[in-house]
């Protein structure tokens, strides 16, 4: 059986975390990346439509946060109060939470296609290559309900090597099934769009078998039919405290950007694909601050489990560190290469424009977008999961969701007004989040928690 608790000499530093995290990080953007050089050798039309359902797609796989966030955040706590008892409790309770909240996902997703398609401005061209898209992508939304919280259970025993190891895996045999897919291999006929959401579906319930799999041999969890089926609310209380807030912040968040890509649907069929082709790029420059954000909340878990809450502060001021140079280098290299990198997609000269003056205002967002994912993160498994959304909520509907229709439609901008409020609401919300952590604001509810693990221990 593994070590109930990590001694501080053995702990792992923050960047042994973040590394394997971000191997996976980079790795699911290279299936998102293929995917759209695959979609886009179709049409732009095609692009706009696979960048707009696989918003609804991100949107509905937040609500698995839910979960995976709070049982993260509590598991960790708990080993580093010495407390295993309860930490593999709190793991098989999340299996029949992610049962119901994955089926019932799938079901909305499934039934309401064609609604939120409408909803959002798509054209009829659009819907017609989306809604069968996101028809098959609900199945493997299902499975992915189960992947996310396996993992979150698997990398707060600081198994990030196993997990990424099988997230790699996962991903390599999406991007294979991808090209015979879409593209079409000897007998089989190409399929398009839907061919990446089938590939998808398959890799998800391959990776779901690894992740039981390994919860048995590395962690010696054995669930039971019980476990995947019934809810266990007493034990997931605490886990749904957290999760809860730290959801619903992320749900604004995707709220928000749905309301603004509705504003750019709007526009027109190419200022729809320019934003999907700019979005594609720009998620490689946050990949390495949304890792150490990962590593530095598992880390920061456990120390508030241990009640070293001067060495959580020190490790969130080293992660900011790290990360705003990071990502300003990345973003800034990005911005440079853009209109090579943008031919991947498309050979149209007015987008490949538009879409590199997007990626230069990205460099202007960065430094607000790594506050928010590093101290966010922090506060959460601090036990400050309610502040985030509390104090961002405003943030993201005035700025981002008002201000994209604002600046872009009424003040006429177009597509940079849009991603200029996407760069106020980040500065806005980094400076209250950085602000919270470093005036101590979340200490109370770090003490709460710790007195909280260490009597459930006792």
């Amino acid at each position: 059986m593994p070590p109930t608790t990590i001694q501080p000499a053995h702990r792992p530093r923050v960047l042994a975390i973040a590394w394997p995290l971000l191997a996976e990080l980079v790795l699911g953007f290279g299936v998102g990346f293929v995917g759209m050089w695959l979609v886009s050798k179709e049409s732009d039309t095609a692009s706009a439509a696979f960048g707009l359902a696989n918003h609804v797609q991100g949107a509905f796989f937040l609500l698995f946060r839910i979960i995976s966030m709070g049982v993260g955040v509590v598991i960790t706590q708990n080993l580093g109060a010495g407390n295993r008892r309860d930490a593999d409790r709190t793991a098989l309770a999340s299996l029949g939470a992610s049962t119901w909240l994955g089926m019932g996902s799938a079901l909305v997703l499934f039934a309401a296609t064609h609604p939120l398609l409408t909803a959002m401005q798509a054209t009829v061209e659009v819907r017609q290559l989306a809604a069968p898209y996101l028809h098959v992508l609900a199945v493997a939304l299902f499975l992915d309900a189960f992947n996310a919280s396996m993992a979150a259970v698997m990398r707060s025993h600081l198994r990030t090597r196993e997990t990424m190891l099988n997230i790699l895996s996962m991903h390599a045999l999406h991007i294979a099934l991808c090209f015979v897919l879409m593209r079409g291999l000897g007998p089989i006929a190409p399929i398009g769009m839907v061919g990446f959401a089938l590939a998808l579906t398959i890799s998800r319930a391959f990776g779901l078998g690894v992740h039981i799999w390994l919860w048995r041999a590395v962690l010696d969890l054995r669930p039971s039919w019980r476990d995947t089926f019934v809810v266990q609310w007493a034990t997931l209380r605490s886990s749904i405290a957290i999760g809860l807030p730290g959801a619903a912040e992320a749900i604004a968040y995707r709220m928000a950007m749905l309301v603004s890509v509705t504003v750019v649907s709007g526009m027109g069929t190419a200022e729809l694909a320019t934003q999907g082709y700019a979005m594609q790029i720009m998620n490689v420059i946050v990949l390495s601050t949304v890792a150490l954000g990962f590593a530095g909340e598992i880390l920061v878990g456990h120390l508030i489990g241990a009640g070293e809450l001067r060495a959580a502060w020190l490790l969130v001021r080293k992660c900011l560190f790290w990360g705003l140079g990071i990502s300003l280098t990345v973003a800034i290299v990005t911005a440079m290469s853009a209109p090579w990198t943008l031919r991947l997609f498309t050979s149209d000269p007015a987008i490949i424009a538009q879409a590199t003056t997007l990626l230069w205002l990205t460099v202007l967002l960065e430094p607000g977008r790594t506050c928010n994912i590093v101290v966010i993160t922090a506060l959460r498994a601090a036990g400050d999961a309610r502040f985030p959304v509390m104090a961002g909520a405003a943030s993201m509907v005035v700025v981002m969701g008002f201000g994209s229709w604002f600046l872009g439609v009424y003040l006429g901008l177009g597509l940079v007004g849009v991603w200029i409020a996407y760069a106020l609401d980040e500065w806005v919300r980094g400076g209250i989040m950085t602000l919270r952590w470093f005036r101590l604001g979340w200490v109370k509810q770090a003490v709460a928690s710790r007195r909280l693990v260490s009597r459930q221990h006792g």
